[in-house]
């Protein structure tokens, strides 16, 4: 165990000199306080592309919430609330009618309505849509019907349980019929349009995105702020110095190592917030010794998941028996993690016939400085119980866009899943159904059945039920070594009133202020 710490602490020793070389940062009169009515965010990535079909990525949503709206909203609480729909009502298990918000202009000048419900559908479900990976979202949907001018009626081809959660999601935000028309697709990438809080005014792919405030918001009481500039800063020790230096006032994705330098400012503070994002290690069941689950649930036995998350991660993750956070609906609150045991790991491992020093790939992302520190520490686990762990660094859209699907990418890989519904469905079945894209190999006659009841109802109570089973037998199975949900960290100048910090990346800006 003395061993064990040691490692862990030399793998979260890392970022030490940037921490040590930053610590006099900091302090002293707020250097952003004459910045004005604005706001200047650091953030990491560059989605390249604003059509919300085009997309699945968290920098989008970090942005574009601000631009666009759906027709249902979900608040900072995580509770859905109409957005450009005011109610909504099933008229049977297959009709599902909105009324819609009148008075709302897009950014444009144009009038939003039930024409630019239908169209923005009929492009998310046409062929436009089939290039861009939202549409695998709203297969559920057939049509959408006018019935007049402020009301829709949504036509589905089957129950769909969560469609109202995936509503509020960014893949199907309302955009301007007229704009797309004319000025086509490729401008709508770069130019896009929406009806939210704030317009874009600005942006340089790789360089920076600028809002202004929409004035003519449907909201009474509007936007706070005249300007928001996101400033793309992929590294994080540079988005730390510009915050210190006062030429960002956020800072999104601060590291652990970082997190003193914020807690010794003066004139900066630390939000930390659950999220639902979890870690694992996902297991290719289609490869030996994998295809054996007592190997599956000795790894699961053989690996201190709190240590990891108390060493490597200083506190900042949750441990998690399945692969969701406690924010997802559908999590078993009453289902444990494996807890640390190596020896019934090494009787495990004994009973499926593993020899010593069997040979483990692990696929990770090369950019991913924690998940490092954490392989690293799977290794020495490993190590324990009589197996050896060879770590892959790989490109990240690689391994999640090529390797992965294929079966590629060794016996175990990096998975993180955002878990952006709020709902076990979206990572059950996107992880576990038999044939979909980042499922090259594992199958459950048990598990299919329950997914196919869990979809076939949209009684939540029941639904409940069956994910309580779910979970249990994926549990049982192993798929994978999970670790933990994210917390994710955010510096704030305290300059800045009202930011609360996104459980899903999704910063909402329309009540912020600066003094």
């Amino acid at each position: 165990m003395l061993l064990i710490g040691m490692l862990l602490m030399a793998a979260c020793s890392g970022g030490s000199e940037d921490a040590s070389s930053e610590k006099s940062k900091g302090n002293g009169e707020n250097p952003a306080k004459d910045r004005g009515n604005e706001l200047v965010i650091g953030v990491s990535g560059d989605p390249q592309n604003w059509d919300p079909i085009d997309t699945f990525l968290l920098d989008w949503s970090t942005i574009a919430t601000s631009v666009f709206e759906g027709l249902v909203d979900r608040n900072l609480d995580l509770e859905l609330e109409p957005g450009l729909a005011t109610e909504w009502e099933y008229l049977d298990d297959k009709t599902l009618q909105f009324k819609l918000r009148e008075g709302v202009t897009f950014h444009n000048g144009e009038e939003f309505n039930a024409e630019a419900v239908k169209f923005t559908f009929d492009r998310l479900l046409g062929e436009e849509g089939a290039k861009g990976p939202q549409q695998a979202n709203y297969t559920s949907i057939d049509h959408v019907e006018i019935v007049d001018d402020y009301t829709v009626n949504f036509i589905l081809k089957e129950k769909d349980p969560v469609l109202l959660t995936k509503l509020a999601g960014y893949g199907a935000v309302i955009v301007p019929p007229k704009y797309i028309e004319e000025k086509g697709d490729e401008h709508f990438n770069t130019n896009p349009v929406g009806t939210g809080p704030f317009k874009m005014t600005e942006y340089k792919r790789d360089s920076k995105t600028v809002l202004e405030k929409n004035e003519n918001y449907w909201k009474e009481e509007g936007a706070k702020l005249d300007k928001v500039t996101f400033r793309i800063i992929p590294e994080a020790s540079t988005r730390l110095a510009e915050l210190q230096t006062g030429e960002i006032d956020i800072m999104k994705r601060v590291e652990v190592s970082q997190v003193k330098n914020i807690e010794d400012s003066s004139f900066l503070e630390l939000q930390e917030v659950g999220t639902p994002t979890a870690f694992s290690l996902r297991f290719d069941v289609a490869k030996k010794p994998l295809d054996d689950v007592k190997v599956r649930q000795a790894i699961n036995y053989a690996v201190d998941k709190q240590a990891i998350i108390d060493e490597i991660l200083s506190g900042y993750g949750k441990p998690i028996s399945t692969f969701q956070s406690e924010l997802s609906f559908g999590n078993n609150p009453d289902l444990k993690p494996y807890p640390f045991d190596q020896e019934k790991a090494k009787e495990l491992l004994a009973e499926a016939g593993v020899e010593e020093g069997t040979e483990l790939d692990i696929y990770i992302p090369g950019n991913d400085g924690n998940f490092k520190e954490i392989a690293q520490a799977v290794a020495f686990y490993f190590e324990q119980v009589g197996l050896k762990a060879n770590i892959q660094t790989v490109d990240s859209n690689t391994l999640t866009s090529d390797l992965m699907p294929n079966g590629n990418a060794g016996h175990m890989y990096r998975q993180g899943w955002g878990g952006w519904t709020l709902d076990f469905d979206n990572t059950a079945y996107l992880m576990y159904h038999e044939g979909e894209f980042w499922n090259p190999s594992f199958k459950d006659k048990k598990v299919e059945e329950l997914l196919a009841a869990e979809r076939s109802t949209t009684d939540q109570e029941k639904r409940e039920e069956i994910f309580m089973q779910l979970t249990e037998r994926l549990h049982e199975l192993a798929p994978e070594l999970n670790l933990y949900s994210a917390v994710d960290l955010y510096a704030v100048n305290k300059r800045v009133k009202n930011f609360q910090a996104p459980h899903e990346d999704r910063m909402r800006l329309e009540n912020v202020s600066v003094e």
